[in-house]
């Protein structure tokens, strides 16, 4: 897969952005990755893509951490392989954890010079511990994909989650609801900036219409444990898994088929959806990015449920899976979490708490699938072209 584009000249100075793509290297976070960085290219900037922590790496196929990194070297191959895939082929670096050792297009002497002459740095998804190196970037912000956990943590004094958004000057969040009188998200400490996952047009137009009998589906990691969270009396868990099962029963009442494309999921818990009506596939078949996009252009859309977290706080949740559904002019069906607030509903996106709303968004769909497919790619372009979801971030920072 070759996205490589003619990119202006980087003159507005560096930019490092910090994510989990080595840590992790499946489709989902590959994406989530290119629509950050290539936006910011666009605009003029020399962009890095760095990995600096000793955070332990994951297996891309059965998921298991490991602290043995030489086995999974793999990872930082597929690392570059990536980077080279949209030109950045020597715009990255992945320190090995728990080593001064820097793989990729420079050394640590010459990382250690890029923080010194960065004018910003992203710390996409909390990704990046901070020491006193990162701390030369003058402009650091926190670039937060999975809200309410955060932000619970504040509220209650966590000195660990405090000490780690202290030392950023800017906080963005996919909680598109914060600061809402419905949003139920403690905000205290930090100016909380709602913000929408970002996509790239470009790498999702003009394609075909999907195959006759495609169904609406989802990629998802089953089952998360570690991050629940208590709030006011209530415990909000961090895992879609118990959302789901609310819809198990969805397939034999739909006019559409339904599909789950699992990772981390027990085969007790796969042949319990195929016994509902679901088809279902493992996650591990599109960890590469091209298999990813082509997952998601032979399906007719998107259904899918959301962590019981960002449902129950009416956060106003957008995955970054989604707006890649949307943007190749795929409807999207999501559990509310409070998105109408500010994305158009109704046509191409459809939101839904009950099985009877789920049944209905899919009676629409299925009823007028084109209308809907342009409306899906029109929100995309209109709400979450990452040129300008970006570009407001970057002008915010004082970069404009």
């Amino acid at each position: 897969m070759i996205l490589k584009q003619d990119y202006p000249p980087a003159t507005r100075g560096t930019i490092v952005v910090w994510g989990l793509l080595g840590i992790l290297p499946i489709g989902g976070l590959v994406w989530q990755v290119f629509h950050n960085l290539v936006p910011l290219r666009r605009l003029g900037f020399d962009v890095w893509y760095v990995e600096d922590s000793d955070r332990e790496l994951y297996d891309p196929e059965t998921y298991a951490p490991t602290l043995d990194y030489a086995r999974y070297r793999a990872n930082v191959e597929r690392l570059g392989r990536h980077m080279a895939a949209i030109g950045f082929a020597q715009r990255w670096a992945f320190r090995m954890p728990g080593t001064d050792t820097v793989i990729g297009a420079t050394d640590r002497q010459g990382l250690d010079r890029i923080y010194r002459e960065a004018v910003a740095g992203i710390n996409l998804c909390g990704a990046q511990e901070f020491a006193d190196r990162h701390m030369a970037i003058p402009r650091r912000v926190y670039l937060e994909t999975d809200p309410v956990r955060m932000q619970v943590l504040v509220a209650k004094g966590d000195a660990w989650a405090i000490n780690l958004l202290d030392r950023h000057q800017f906080h963005y969040s996919y909680g598109g609801l914060f600061g809402r009188p419905e949003c139920r998200v403690p905000l205290v400490r930090y100016d909380w900036r709602p913000t929408v996952p970002p996509v790239c047009l470009e790498f999702w137009a003009d394609r075909p219409l999907p195959p006759r009998g495609a169904a609406l589906s989802t990629i998802l990691n089953w089952q998360h444990s570690g991050k629940d969270i208590e709030w006011q009396g209530e415990t909000w868990h961090w895992s879609k898994d118990r959302e789901f099962l609310r819809f198990i029963d969805l397939p034999r009442r739909a006019r559409l088929p339904l599909e789950l494309c699992l990772g981390g999921a027990s085969d007790a818990v796969r042949e319990d959806f195929v016994r509902h009506g679901w088809t279902v596939r493992r996650s591990t078949d599109y960890i590469e990015p091209d298999a990813y996009r082509d997952y998601i252009l032979n399906s007719a859309g998107e259904f899918s449920a959301a962590k019981e977290n960002v449902v129950a706080s009416r956060s106003g949740w957008v995955s970054d899976r989604t707006v890649c559904y949307l943007a190749a002019g795929r409807p999207a069906i999501v559990q509310d979490t409070g998105i109408g607030g500010f994305l158009p509903t109704g046509e191409g996106l459809f939101t839904f708490s009950t099985e009877d709303q789920a049944l209905a968004a899919i009676e629409a769909v299925a009823s007028d699938y084109l209308r809907h497919a342009d409306a899906a790619r029109a929100i995309a372009r209109d709400h979450l072209d990452a040129d300008r979801v970006i570009g407001q971030i970057v002008r915010d920072i004082g970069l404009g």
